[in-house]
């Protein structure tokens, strides 16, 4: 393993082929930051995967399911008789 420039080891490797329109402006857009392509390339790549992922696990409701949703926590509707079966079996398994 190297250390890179701040002190961050570098074990993993990641490469791919892109065309060379595509490289010609990643690296005109590094060189307008005055940084490494690569550096360019591993923030451009690590914000974007990081955008993606708050996306996915980010929840957004609309106000009429906000309300549903609140509503439900601070009224309950009553356990079913499937739920109670469900909650039993659970116990059994779970809490011998």
């Amino acid at each position: 393993m190297v250390a890179d420039a701040r002190g961050r080891t570098k074990a993993e490797r990641l490469g791919f082929r892109i065309d060379e329109q595509t490289k010609a402006l990643i690296e005109r857009a590094a060189h307008l930051q005055r940084r490494k392509v690569t550096d360019f390339c591993m923030s451009a790549l690590t914000e974007a995967a990081r955008r993606t992922i708050a996306e996915h696990e980010a929840l957004a409701l609309s106000e009429r399911d906000r309300t549903a949703f609140f509503e439900a926590l601070v009224n309950p509707p009553r356990a079913s008789d499937r739920l109670r079966r469900a909650f039993a079996s659970h116990r059994r398994r779970v809490d011998p």
